[in-house]
C-alpha cells in the first residue's frame, strides 16, 4: 500500500481510480478497461513530474521523512557483503538506533555505521525512531577506533531527526558523546564517507557526518535543527515550519552551494520511496567512486583534507 504525502493527494486520487478499474476488471474478465486505466497512469506520471519538478524546502522535508524510503538496514543488506554487526558501547548498553559493523563493499573491507529508524511500529519503537542515545554514539566511536586500528575505510549512513533528548540520555552525557564522536571523525586516519539518506538532524547527524566526503540524496535534508524546532524558538509557533525550512537552507541543493555537501545523488521522480533498488544502487556507485578517490591519500593527507574541508565551510556560495 502506497503512503502518500499531503501534497500528493491529487496523485493518490488518480492512481486510486486506476487501481479500482483494474480491480473491477479482475473480477469481471469481460470488462476491457486497460485503455482507460493506461490513460490514468499517464496522467499520474505527468502529475508526479509536475509535483516533484521544483519541491519547496518544506516539501523536501516531507519527502526526506517518508516512511517508505530505504533505511540504513536496507542499504547494508543490498550493498554490503559479509556484514558482521557489532553491538554495545562496552560501557552501558547497546543502542538499537545505531547499527554498524564490519563488511565488504565491492570486496573492499570497510566499517559501516548508520542510523536505523525502523519500518513498522514495533521496529520504530525498538530503534527509537532513529534517535541515538549516548551509548549509540559511543558504539560508533568504538567502531571508528576499530577501523583506524585496522586501516579500514568508514562509511556512515545518516538518517536521524536528531539525538534523543530524553532525561536519561542527558544524564549519561549526550552532548559529550556527540562531541567525542565528532572529534573521532576528525581524528581518523582512514577515509570517511558519509551519505545523508533521509534526515540529517542537528548534532546527531554531525557526529557521523564530519567526513572527508559528504553525499546527499536529492531530496534529503541536513540542518542544525528541525524546521518545527526552529519555528518554535524563533516564532513561538511550530506551524511556521514552512518559513523555517526556507530560512534554514537545509536542502541538498543549498548545502552543495555552501560546500557542506560534496555530491548530490539524484532520485527518481517521486522520490527514493518509489524506486528503492535504483536509489540504493546509485548510492553504492557513488560511495565506491569516492572511496577510490580517497584511497589514494595517506593518513596525514586524509586528516588534512578533512580539516581543510571544515575550516573552509561556509565560504563557498555565500553570495548566492
Amino acid at each position: 500500500m502506497t503512503n502518500y504525502l499531503d501534497f500528493e493527494k491529487p496523485l493518490a486520487d488518480i492512481e486510486g481510480k486506476a487501481e479500482e478499474l483494474r480491480a473491477m476488471a479482475r473480477q469481471n474478465e469481460d470488462m476491457d478497461i486497460e485503455g482507460e486505466a493506461s490513460a490514468l497512469d499517464e496522467k499520474a506520471i505527468k502529475m508526479m513530474a509536475d509535483l516533484y519538478k521544483e519541491l519547496s524546502p518544506w516539501r523536501k522535508c516531507q519527502v526526506a521523512r517518508h516512511p517508505d524510503r530505504p533505511h540504513c538496514k536496507d542499504y547494508i543488506e543490498a550493498l554490503f557483503t559479509e556484514y558482521t554487526p557489532l553491538a554495545g558501547d562496552r560501557n552501558f548498553a547497546d543502542d538499537h538506533s545505531v547499527m554498524g559493523g564490519l563488511a565488504r563493499l565491492d570486496g573492499t573491507p570497510v566499517v559501516v555505521i548508520g542510523h536505523e529508524k525502523g519500518h513498522d511500529t514495533k521496529s520504530r519503537i525498538e530503534r527509537n525512531f532513529g534517535m541515538a542515545r549516548p551509548e549509540g554514539y559511543r558504539k560508533a566511536i568504538r567502531l571508528m577506533d576499530l577501523a583506524h586500528r585496522f586501516n579500514l575505510p568508514v562509511i556512515t549512513l545518516v538518517d536521524t531527526p536528531g539525538a534523543y533528548p530524553g532525561k536519561g540520555a542527558e544524564e549519561r552525557g549526550q552532548s559529550e558523546a556527540i562531541a567525542r564522536s565528532t572529534q573521532k571523525c576528525l581524528e581518523l586516519g582512514v577515509p570517511l564517507i558519509s551519505v545523508i539518506i533521509g534526515e540529517g538532524g542537528s548534532g546527531g547527524a554531525v557526529a557521523f557526518a564530519t567526513a572527508n566526503r559528504v553525499a546527499m540524496l536529492e531530496h534529503s535534508i541536513y540542518s542544525v535543527i528541525s524546521p518545527e524546532g526552529c519555528a518554535s524558538i524563533l516564532w513561538k509557533d511550530a506551524e511556521k515550519m514552512r518559513e523555517a525550512a526556507e530560512a534554514l537552507r537545509l536542502t541538498a541543493q543549498d548545502l552543495h552551494k555552501l560546500g557542506v555537501c560534496d555530491e548530490i545523488i539524484p532520485e527518481p521522480i517521486g522520490g527514493a520511496q518509489r524506486a528503492r533498488e535504483e536509489v540504493i544502487e546509485a548510492v553504492g556507485e557513488k560511495v565506491s567512486d569516492m572511496l577510490k578517490e580517497l584511497s589514494k591519500l595517506d593518513s596525514a593527507a586524509l586528516k588534512q583534507d578533512r580539516r581543510k574541508k571544515y575550516l573552509d565551510l561556509g565560504s563557498k556560495g555565500l553570495a548566492a
